[in-house]
């Protein structure tokens, strides 16, 4: 509430007013209990970090365990310097030495000093009597119109958008590491072209992994302008594709996948994923498990933990016969699979009083046909870590740079972001990887000249 609103609210008429403020009364008691107790559907984000429980570490002794060979520093494989290291005099006393009684070698990694190198590219045109036009070499080293090099945008990029590094950060680092001297808007403005270079490749990347077999789905909140956005992740175990929309709901979905996914979908319980079909989905175990220890911060009634034990106990017991499917007969493995099956439909038929247990025995209902995908399929985990693991440092990245200020700005994001961690996937260099496919991108033109070849 405002000062003008208050001063409103006192110039009333007196039972206008004790009215007015009953239900400002009202609303801030329904806002105290929802902070004290929160619902087990209210997000996280609307829980104050204050009130959200501490994580609980088992705490671990440092160092490996006793009896595991010790581990150090490899020795470098090239020596590119040597030096000598001698003494005439004592340090000490100031004694003049004779010959040395002893020799030991010690190897020092370092960095050297780094200075710009400024390069002077003369580009000659000539006349080409067939496409009546004058024609030129293209300088592969830089962006069209771009003074900073291919290779400094590749590196800041990487630093911004995959390790989380502020604008201003690079900046500073760039001026007194390298002794060079760039502005933020500068960089950005490169970073957005680098993109706009490489967007043929996201685009291949794109339809790639939509035409996976198995492929893992998150989302989490992003900022675009200070207005609430979604930053999707579509992610295979070698390619990671990332999209923000304004849209949460399921036309994201069914305009990156289609209205039938040919593959395996492993996502969470988000309603949007109940709108297209697919060749078989896969709930994450990890958001049930968590759900569960939810409801025991609040919700302590003999019911609700008996149905607690059942539902914790039948999906443990799920992911140990997966673990165990090599060790067993196929026989075997096809008789436990059977039971796991008569027991989620035993369970799913009793009847429980408690309101928690009946809000999830509704949900495991609706998707008691997702829940053991795992065990009829190759390759398939119960839990949806993976895209997780996808999403960890975008969330980190998040926190530092506020997000984006335009659509442009929050293409470039995704853009680069899915390059360089599909290469970080791959188990290459991405800085290298993304230097060799922007200037295969600024050689290999398509006929048309408007647009570039994906780099393979």
């Amino acid at each position: 509430m405002t000062r003008d609103e208050a001063i409103a609210i006192l110039e009333m008429q007196r039972e206008d007013a004790i009215q007015a403020i009953l239900i400002l009364a009202e609303k801030a008691e329904k806002y105290d209990r929802l902070c004290d107790n929160p619902s087990p559907t209210t997000p996280s984000g609307m829980t104050p970090p204050y009130l959200k429980p501490t994580s609980k570490r088992k705490r671990r002794p440092c160092g490996r365990k006793h009896g595991h060979k010790g581990i150090s520093r490899k020795r470098p494989e090239k020596i590119t310097a040597y030096q000598t290291h001698t003494l005439k005099s004592c340090p000490d006393c100031q004694q003049p030495l004779q010959n040395p009684v002893r020799t030991y070698k010690r190897y020092i990694e370092d960095i050297p000093r780094v200075d710009p190198v400024v390069t002077e590219h003369t580009v000659y045109g000539y006349w080409c009597s067939c496409c009546k036009k004058i024609v030129q070499p293209m300088v592969t080293d830089a962006l069209p119109n771009a003074r900073l090099g291919l290779r400094l945008v590749v590196f800041t990029a990487w630093l911004h958008y995959l390790v989380g590094m502020s604008v201003n950060n690079i900046v500073k680092m760039i001026s007194v590491f390298f002794n060079l001297h760039i502005s933020a808007g500068g960089l950005t403005q490169a970073w957005k072209a680098l993109a706009t270079l490489l967007e043929p490749r996201y685009n291949g990347i794109g339809r790639e992994v939509s035409a996976s077999a198995v492929l893992h789905a998150d989302e989490t909140g992003w900022r675009l302008n200070g207005k609430t956005h979604w930053l999707w992740c579509f992610t295979t175990k070698t390619l990671c594709y990332y999209l923000i929309t304004r849209n949460r709901g399921s036309p994201v979905i069914k305009k990156f996948l289609g209205m039938l996914f040919k593959g395996i979908l492993i996502c969470d319980f988000w309603g949007a994923y109940n709108k297209i079909s697919a060749l078989a989905k896969q709930r994450c175990f990890y958001h049930l498990f968590t759900e569960l220890v939810k409801v025991d911060t609040y919700n302590r009634s003999v019911s609700w933990k008996v149905f607690r034990k059942k539902l914790s106990r039948l999906l443990k017991d799920a992911i140990r016969l997966s673990e165990k499917k090599n060790q067993v007969s196929q026989a075997c493995f096809l008789r436990l699979k059977k039971r796991l099956y008569r027991r989620l439909e035993q369970f799913l038929a009793t009847p429980c009083q408690d309101k928690d247990a009946q809000r999830l025995t509704k949900r495991l209902n609706r998707h008691k046909q997702e829940l053991f995908t795992f065990l009829e399929h190759e390759g398939v985990s119960p839990y949806n870590n993976h895209a997780e693991q996808q999403m960890r440092k975008p969330v980190l990245t998040r926190k530092v740079s506020q997000q984006n200020r335009s659509e442009h700005g929050a293409k470039t994001q995704a853009i680069l972001m899915t390059l360089l961690r599909s290469a970080e996937l791959q188990g290459t260099n991405p800085v290298e990887n993304l230097l060799t496919s922007a200037k295969n991108a600024l050689t290999v033109k398509t006929p048309s000249g408007l647009a570039y070849k994906i780099a393979s």
